[in-house]
């Protein structure tokens, strides 16, 4: 006797090309012992929930997330003795879709399977100064997908303080993706806790105004996982890097990709509300020169920079 024949349920996405989570955390282990890496078909955030999960070895529910090196709030109750080691081995969490993605100043980003790379890597920082952190972070990923050629000019820029744009000319570009960190307490350790959002393949968006990039302008044959195995291990190498050196290591790079750098600029500073940028210091902040001559320098926290317009018909 046939068996009944169901309905036709929606079509299946494309399958994605193998992770081969194996191999790379093979790679990640030399940079990162104990490492632990994970990929999730669907999630709303791995930034959230690798902040669940530090918040629960660290006793702390409730501990709001910070930016790094920013402490707010009261003191935290002692958390529970007995927590263990393990708790604070480092993680690399990947979502193939990721619902509920996270950015600074609370914007969204959502990430489509195949046409994006959304992860997140939790591991223990004590650098001496938490400055330029989300800096390094972006010069290691253009780094990784634009190599640097010589006199060739770079394809990839990094608009201050977190995100990387495919560029079209000085000044000018768009969005590829962004970086967001956050950090919180495990007993005397500080947990830092790394987004990293990429454009991998064109998608729709849903505002207008919202010109996005993708590494397919780079690359057409490049998939999420690829992008995954060129970038993981030297995002890892370089949070270690700046831990040990800060980021004048990485100052010089950086100042080649500075996309804002001669710019004219507005920002949410009260002190400076527009400006050129002149830019960033010793430890990341970004310099900015007054309509009167006065260079202020603007920390990350939650100021928002953009580039200035152009007047109409300039």
């Amino acid at each position: 006797m046939d068996r009944p024949v169901s309905p036709p349920g929606p079509a299946s996405p494309a399958r994605l090309p193998s992770w081969d989570v194996e191999a790379l955390w093979s790679r990640l282990w030399e940079v990162l012992p104990g490492v632990s890496v994970e990929v999730v078909a669907r999630c709303e955030s791995t930034n959230s929930l690798l902040l669940d999960r530090v918040r629960e070895s660290g006793g702390w529910p409730g501990q709001p997330a910070t930016l790094p090196g920013v402490l707010e709030g009261a003191p935290l109750a002692a958390p529970p003795l007995g927590r263990r080691a393990v708790d604070t081995l480092p993680c690399l969490l990947v979502a193939e879709e990721q619902t509920h993605g996270r950015g600074r100043q609370g914007r969204t980003w959502r990430s489509v399977r195949g046409a994006s790379l959304t992860f997140s890597l939790a591991l223990p920082l004590a650098p001496a100064d938490w400055g330029g952190l989300s800096l390094a972070a972006g010069v290691a990923l253009a780094d990784a997908l634009d190599p640097p050629h010589g006199s060739v000019a770079a394809r990839i820029g990094l608009k201050w303080p977190n995100d990387l744009w495919l560029l079209d000319g000085p000044g000018r570009g768009r969005k590829l993706g962004g970086i967001l960190i956050e950090t919180l307490a495990v007993g005397r350790l500080r947990m830092a806790v790394v987004g990293v959002g990429l454009n991998v393949a064109p998608q729709a968006v849903d505002e207008a105004r919202d010109e996005r990039a993708c590494l397919h302008e780079l690359d057409p044959t490049l998939s999420a996982p690829q992008v995954l195995h060129r970038i993981a291990v030297p995002l890892a190498q370089a949070l270690r890097r700046h831990e040990a050196e800060g980021f004048g290591a990485f100052a010089a790079d950086y100042a080649r990709r500075d996309l804002l750098r001669g710019q004219a600029v507005t920002t949410s500073a009260a002190a400076v509300p527009q400006g050129v940028a002149l830019g960033v210091g010793a430890s990341g902040a970004l310099r900015v020169r007054a309509p009167d001559g006065t260079v202020h320098e603007i920390s990350g926290g939650e100021v928002s920079v953009r580039l200035q317009q152009p007047a109409a018909g300039a």
